[in-house]
C-alpha cells in the first residue's frame, strides 16, 4: 500500500447505527451500503452480527453486494461472536473481523471484572480464532487513551504475533485531545515491535469536539486508516465525520499530503440520504454539508465573492456534491427543467414513471409559494419516493381548531380499504394521530415530535419527523407540506409503514451496547 494513502473505514451502519433513534431496515441499510460503495469507501463496517438476528442478516446482506468495498462486521472476544462474524460475512470472497475488548483498568474492574492476565489470553484467543476465517483482523483495545501506556504495548503486541493486520486505537469516550492522541500513536510505533507491518487506525468519539482533530492528529503521527461516518453520527456527540476528515486532507494536501479513494463529489448526495433514512436533520453550520456551508449573506462577503469565490471558500461547492446552480424553479418552470433540477439535487436515477407525479405535486406548492427552493424540492422527493411502499395512505384529512376545542376528521386507505373516523383531542395534531391509531391499531409509542421549516416565511414548507417504537423497533418518519398539520399526519403515516415492514423482521433477542 502507498504509504500516504489513507484507508477509510465507514462504520456509520454500525457505531452510527447506535446512536439513539439512529436504527435502519435491513432495506434502509442496503441502500446506503450500495450509496457509500459508490462514494469509495474501503471498508465497511456493517454491523455487530451477535446483537441480534437483524443486525446479523443486514451485515449478510450487505456482504453478498459489496464488490469494492470490504464488509466488516465486529465482534466481542467470544467465540460465539467471532462465529456469527464468519457466518454473515462468509459470502464476500475477502471480508475482515473486527474483534475488541477493554484495556482500561476502569473498564477491566467495573464492566468487564477481569485480570490484565484474564483479557491478555482473551486478546489471543480471539485473534487466532478471527484468523481461522480470513487472514483480514483487525482488534481494538476499547478504551485505550485512558489505559496504562505500558500495558496498551504489552496488549497491541500480544495482538500483532496473534495475527492482527490493523490495530485500531479508540478514544472510546472522546477523552483525547489532538496531542494526547498523537503522542499514543508515536508511542506504540517506538515500543511495539513489528508494528511498522500492520496499518495503524484511528477511531475518535466526539464528546469534547475533537474527534476530527484527533483522526488527523493521528494520522500525522503514522495511522493510516480512519474510522469515521458520514454526518458525524455515532454514540453520544458520535464520531469523527468522514466528511470533514476527507475534505480536510483534500484542502489542506500542503500540510497532509495523503490521498484517499473517497469520490468527494458524491459526499453531499450521501450526507442527505442518511439524514432521510435516519430521521436526523443536519446542522445548518455543520462543516461541508451544512445547508450554510456554502451560503453567504454578510454584504462584505458577497462582494468578495463577487469579485473573487477564493476571498471567503477555501474549496468550492462543486467539489463535494453541492451545486451552485442558479435555475430557480417555480410555478413557469417546466418537466425539463425539474428533471434536471432533480439531478442536480442528488436523484439522478428518480424513476421516470414517478416524475410525471412529482412534477404535479411541484406545481401545486409552487401555486402556494412566491419562492420554491431546492429544500423544498428534496422534501417533496423524499416524500415521493416512499408511496408506492405505503399500505396507509392519506386520502383526506380536515381539522377544526380554536378556543372552543379541537377535532380531526380524517381518511386513510389501509391495504386498499378506505375508512374514515372523526377524533377530537388535546390539541389538532393529538387529534390527528388518535384518528390514525383508529383507523389503524397498534401499539407503537410516540417518542419524538418534531416541526422545523425547511425554508423562511410564512408560507414555508414544513418538516414534521416522527419517531415512534413498537416492543423495541424504531421507526422514524418525516414528510413535508406547507400544511403542517397535513404534514404531522404524512409523517406519523410514514412512521407506521416503516415499522410494518420491521414488523417482518425478528426482534432482537438482547441489547448490546458496544462503544469502542
Amino acid at each position: 500500500m502507498d504509504k500516504n494513502q489513507i484507508i477509510i473505514f465507514d462504520t456509520t451502519l454500525r457505531d452510527g447505527e447506535q446512536s439513539p433513534g439512529a436504527s435502519m431496515s435491513l432495506e434502509e441499510k442496503v441502500q446506503i451500503a450500495k450509496a457509500f460503495q459508490d462514494l469509495g469507501v474501503d471498508v465497511m463496517e456493517a454491523g455487530f452480527p451477535a446483537a441480534s438476528q437483524g443486525d446479523f442478516e443486514a451485515v449478510s446482506e450487505i456482504s453478498k453486494i459489496l464488490t469494492k468495498t470490504i464488509p466488516c462486521g465486529l465482534a466481542r472476544s467470544l467465540k460465539n461472536d467471532l462465529d456469527k462474524c464468519y457466518e454473515s460475512l462468509k459470502h464476500s470472497k475477502h471480508f475482515r473481523i473486527h474483534t475488541f475488548i477493554a484495556t482500561s483498568d476502569l473498564h477491566m474492574k467495573h464492566k468487564l471484572q477481569k485480570t490484565r492476565e484474564e483479557v491478555l489470553d482473551l486478546i489471543k484467543f480471539s485473534v487466532e480464532y478471527a484468523k481461522k476465517f480470513t487472514p483480514d483482523v483487525e482488534w481494538s483495545p476499547e478504551d485505550a487513551t485512558r489505559t496504562d501506556s505500558d500495558f496498551l504495548c504489552k496488549t497491541v503486541e500480544l495482538a500483532i504475533k496473534s495475527g492482527a493486520t490493523t490495530i485500531n486505537i479508540p478514544d472510546t469516550v472522546g477523552y483525547a485531545t489532538p496531542s494526547d492522541y498523537e503522542r499514543i500513536i508515536k508511542d506504540l510505533y517506538n515500543r511495539v515491535p513489528s508494528i511498522d507491518k500492520v496499518v495503524v487506525s484511528t477511531h475518535t468519539h466526539n464528546d469534547l469536539g475533537l474527534a476530527v482533530a484527533n483522526a488527523l492528529a493521528g494520522v500525522a503521527a503514522g495511522a493510516r486508516q480512519v474510522e469515521c461516518t458520514i454526518n458525524g453520527i455515532g454514540e453520544r456527540a458520535g464520531n469523527a465525520a468522514l466528511e470533514e476528515v476527507v475534505m480536510a486532507i483534500k484542502t489542506r494536501n500542503d500540510l497532509m499530503p495523503y490521498t484517499t479513494n473517497i469520490n468527494t463529489k458524491k459526499i453531499s448526495p450521501c450526507s442527505k440520504l442518511l439524514s432521510s433514512t435516519i430521521g436526523f436533520p443536519v446542522q445548518y453550520n455543520k462543516a461541508i454539508v451544512g445547508k450554510n456551508a456554502f451560503a453567504h449573506e454578510s454584504g462584505i462577503h458577497q462582494d468578495g465573492m463577487l469579485k473573487n469565490k477564493n476571498t471567503y471558500e477555501i474549496m468550492t461547492p462543486e467539489s463535494v456534491g453541492v451545486s451552485k446552480s442558479s435555475l430557480v424553479m417555480g410555478k413557469h418552470s417546466g418537466r425539463h427543467a425539474f428533471k434536471e433540477k432533480l439531478i442536480v439535487l442528488g436523484y439522478p436515477n428518480f424513476d421516470e414513471s414517478k416524475i410525471d407525479e412529482a412534477f404535479k405535486k411541484f406545481k401545486d406548492l409552487a401555486d402556494k409559494k412566491k419562492h420554491v427552493f431546492d429544500d423544498d424540492i428534496a422534501a417533496l422527493v423524499d416524500d415521493e419516493l416512499m408511496n408506492d411502499k405505503n399500505v396507509i395512505k392519506l386520502v383526506s384529512l380536515d381539522v377544526f381548531a380554536g378556543t372552543k376545542g379541537q377535532k380531526a376528521v380524517l381518511e386513510l386507505d389501509v391495504y386498499g380499504t378506505i375508512s374514515k373516523t372523526e377524533q377530537s383531542g388535546d390539541g389538532p395534531v393529538d387529534s390527528i394521530f388518535k384518528g390514525i391509531k383508529e383507523l389503524f391499531p397498534h401499539e407503537a409509542h410516540l417518542q419524538l415530535y418534531q416541526v422545523h421549516a425547511v425554508t423562511e416565511g410564512t408560507d414555508a414548507q414544513a418538516t414534521v419527523s416522527v419517531r415512534i417504537e413498537e416492543k423495541g423497533k424504531i421507526s422514524v418518519g418525516q414528510a413535508a407540506d406547507t400544511d403542517t398539520l397535513v404534514a404531522s399526519a404524512k409523517a406519523y403515516i410514514n412512521a407506521l409503514n416503516k415499522l410494518i415492514i420491521k414488523r417482518k423482521r425478528t426482534a432482537p433477542n438482547e441489547e448490546f451496547s458496544t462503544a469502542i
